[in-house]
């Protein structure tokens, strides 16, 4: 399994292809009506998030949950149910990445990135047309002042975003962006761009980070079937004190994660993937329990802990 994380950190060549990626407009409104016409088909009602939208933390794993039925497909599916429609979601993913900028998606209409290698074509074949949100994220930009944040109007949906949103939202109806990290940040920056997005939420935007609490590819363990605990102790302990941070609301120990255990260096190499979970640990508000929506990991060492606030 194969798949860039570090678009800061990449060659040219892999950067362009994947800004190229996806398919043209037209096939994605057809797919958008395909979409709205399956939903229509299975009667199922939805029911619209009133009020203020929680914040969100997913552990995305791999690109093939987009395509397979699991436990944690299921509970993502769920989930969506649970929390109900939301008028825009904000996603701020670990496979957007730069250097000394922050910068927001205005695309009208945001393309599906296969920003991976290696995977069936089924995989590559998939289309997750959601409109985006220009105007949002706009106001998402302006929120972070006097942090100046650049505007890209060509800039799609990666695996972060679309594998997720695939199973909360299949429809693919509800308006979508994202938002850049800036990876020569340390965490404390990152926990405060999610407080200063946090009153997004009370315009019913879903802030959602994605990632994985632990995140290194090199030390998976494959064909091992999912489990409930990572199956070395490093991947397990770091999870489990992660979780203790998180529910005591220890954002000093989360932002300190080097510190969390002794082997915190090899559950998270590098912090593209934790550094979502502070956006949305940061977005939560004063009261705000943490809910662990899921628990578990897949190939031994990769956590897929779902966290939400409000």
């Amino acid at each position: 399994m194969t798949h860039s994380s570090r678009l800061g950190h990449a060659p040219s060549s892999t950067r362009r292809r994947i800004v190229l990626a996806g398919s043209g407009l037209g096939v994605a409104a057809s797919l958008f009506g395909a979409c709205r016409v399956a939903a229509a088909a299975t009667g199922e009602s939805r029911r619209q998030l009133a009020g203020r939208a929680p914040a969100i933390f997913i552990g995305h794993g791999s690109p093939m949950n987009a395509i397979e039925s699991n436990d944690y497909t299921r509970a993502l599916q769920q989930w969506g149910r649970d929390i109900g429609v939301p008028r825009a979601i904000l996603v701020v993913s670990a496979h957007w990445l730069t250097q000394r900028e922050v910068r927001v998606s205005v695309a009208e209409q945001p393309e599906t990135m296969h920003d991976f290698g290696g995977f069936p074509p089924r995989l590559h074949a998939m289309q997750y047309p959601a409109p985006g949100a220009p105007a949002v994220a706009r106001r998402a930009a302006a929120s972070l002042v006097p942090q100046r944040v650049g505007l890209s109007d060509e800039r799609g949906l990666d695996h972060g975003a679309w594998t997720v949103l695939h199973h909360l939202y299949p429809a693919a109806d509800v308006p979508v962006f994202q938002l850049s990290i800036d990876i020569t940040r340390a965490g404390g920056y990152h926990l405060g761009m999610g407080r200063a997005l946090a009153a997004l939420r009370d315009e019913g935007v879903l802030i959602l980070g994605s990632g994985n609490v632990v995140h290194n590819l090199r030390d998976t363990l494959r064909g091992v079937p999912a489990s409930p605990r990572g199956l070395t102790p490093w991947a397990d302990e770091f999870d489990q004190r992660s979780k203790q941070a998180i529910d005591a609301g220890d954002t000093r120990a989360l932002i300190d994660y080097t510190s969390l255990s002794a082997e915190a260096l090899r559950a998270v190499p590098f912090p593209d993937h934790y550094f979502p979970l502070l956006y949305a640990m940061g977005a939560a508000q004063a009261g705000e329990r943490a809910r662990h929506v899921f628990e578990g990991f897949q190939a031994g060492t990769l956590s897929m802990r779902c966290v939400q606030w409000g």
